[in-house]
């Protein structure tokens, strides 16, 4: 698999009608036409599907992967208004719309950190659609956390004072081009260990041109930062929930997945494999494309 000749993904707008509001999902396409979608795969809060080019890539082989951007990220065509949001459920409603517009059998759903736990929500609200679970990374808050945030006076300033927030509603949203976006990127922070390559893609997919000639960030701050804030969904629940069976990847480092050593989860719930990837923070798919691009590859043809 790691030696096939691949093409570059087809670029996609997908009509969808979600209770979130209707418009036209970008995905890139990977992979043969003359088959149903295999896999797919959903990315984490400020990227977009062209970032996971070089991880997904070379499964175009022999399946069908269509990556999507969500709502408010990348090319997709979809209202994002943060104000009020509470959970990722408008996120989930979006893919249960596209796996209804695919109108074929059951799919693979693979997906990082906020991806992830999206993914979840959706195959629990629609298991006929789904076949299986890749989770690299997700976001899954303490339980004690996560009822909290579900609380109906959580909701406002409270929220929107956490470090992360307020890390992205300050986040630099214009730049003169895409290549001074990439040298501001490279080495630095969040980047630190991704390869150029996919740093490149990142900023490929994740700008948009300006009349102005200068390029901003297709994922406002503010979209964002609401999607950091909005933690009112309950994955614990889901998983409880869950009959298909999943796959979770976790990094070692600074993970996201509050689940321990996923011991207690997988006792619960049996169709759940839980793995800890050694020297891995939470962006393992930059860190080892190898390992989450046969993880997808095994439970796609297994």
């Amino acid at each position: 698999m790691d030696a096939a000749v691949f093409r570059d993904p087809r670029r996609l707008f997908i009509p969808i009608a979600s209770r979130a509001g209707a418009g036209e999902m970008a995905a890139l396409e990977f992979g043969p036409t003359d088959r149903p979608v295999d896999v797919v795969f959903v990315h984490a809060n400020g990227f977009n599907a062209q970032t996971y080019r070089a991880l997904l890539a070379p499964l175009s082989a022999g399946l069908r992967v269509l990556a999507v951007d969500q709502r408010g990220h990348g090319s997709s065509r979809l209202a994002a208004d943060p104000d009020g949001r509470r959970d990722w459920l408008d996120l989930r409603d979006d893919l249960l719309a596209l796996l209804a517009a695919l109108d074929q059998g059951p799919v693979l759903l693979a997906g990082h950190s906020m991806g992830a736990t999206v993914s979840l929500l959706t195959s629990v609200a629609a298991p006929d659609a789904v076949r299986g679970l890749v989770m690299v990374d997700p976001v899954i808050m303490p339980r004690i956390l996560g009822f909290y945030a579900r609380l109906p006076w959580t909701s406002g300033a409270l929220w929107k004072r956490l470090p992360i927030v307020q890390g992205a509603l300050r986040r630099r949203a214009v730049f003169d081009s895409r290549e001074a976006a990439f040298l501001a990127y490279r080495g630095r922070g969040a980047f630190r260990t991704w390869p150029e390559a996919m740093l490149a893609d990142y900023v490929g997919g994740g700008f948009r041109d300006r009349p102005d000639g200068k390029v901003e960030l297709a994922c406002a701050p503010a979209w964002e930062a609401s999607n950091f804030g909005a933690q009112a969904h309950d994955p614990w629940r889901a998983f409880a929930r869950l009959r298909r069976p999943a796959r979770i990847l976790k990094a070692e480092q600074g993970s996201t997945a509050h689940i321990g050593d996923g011991t207690r989860l997988m006792r619960r719930n049996p169709l759940i494999r839980v793995e800890t990837v050694a020297g891995a923070s939470h962006f393992l798919p930059m860190e080892r494309p190898d390992l989450v691009r046969e993880a997808i590859f095994e439970m796609a043809t297994g």
